[in-house]
């Protein structure tokens, strides 16, 4: 069905005592995940959720929680980089501390796809406005990995108006195809749900 009718069936499913996220699943076929990489950043025309940011910095910042290079030794213990990596959404880092950033975290970032990238987290200074426009712009950005040939990701929520929602929907999917090889072709199925309901098929332009 189109994606306005099946958001109305999402609003019609029993209500819960929270808000509920607002998931797309894109089943694909055609591609192997594990002999190709698939990944991209996509702004979404909406933003829904406070990011939790971490940064690797030459100085201590106020507009963003962080250490700087001195710290990174006590980080070698796997334990301590996993549970810092664990706890935020996106990471960013000062170019020139790259190399080492990869060196001591790349074991436990690369796997997550939260290592910082040209796209979204290397920052060329530290200024105030420059690193404030790039936490602008996390907000409305997902980082997008093909690991299986399922992509879960969510768009927003119940509390967010029906345009808000079908154009986040339009911009992850699109964004998402246009990295795959045969494009439309590689999609076997569109899905989206509630946090606990069921899934509702949506046919995509």
């Amino acid at each position: 069905m189109e994606l306005p009718e099946a958001l109305q069936i999402l609003r019609k499913q029993d209500k819960r005592g929270f808000s509920q996220s607002i998931d797309l699943i894109i089943t694909l076929k055609g591609i192997d995940p594990k002999k190709e990489t698939y990944s991209t950043i996509i702004t979404m025309p909406h933003a829904f959720k406070k990011k939790n940011v971490f940064g690797f910095f030459t100085k201590k910042s106020e507009l963003c929680e962080g250490i700087t290079a001195l710290d990174f030794a006590k980080y070698k213990d796997a334990k301590l980089a996993k549970k810092l990596v664990k706890k935020y959404d996106i990471f960013v880092a000062h170019a020139k501390l790259m190399p080492q950033v990869a060196a001591v975290f790349g074991r436990v970032l690369g796997p997550t796809g939260k290592m910082p990238s040209p796209q979204l987290g290397v920052l060329m200074s530290e200024d105030d406005a420059q690193l404030k426009a790039l936490l602008g712009k996390i907000d409305n950005a997902l980082k997008i990995r093909v690991k299986e040939l399922s992509v879960k990701a969510s768009i927003g929520n119940e509390s967010m108006k029906d345009i808000e929602l079908a154009e986040n929907i339009t911009s992850l999917y699109q964004g998402l195809i246009a990295v795959l090889p045969v494009k439309k072709d590689n999609v076997r199925r569109v899905l989206i749900k509630t946090t606990m309901g069921p899934p509702v098929e949506v046919r995509m332009a």
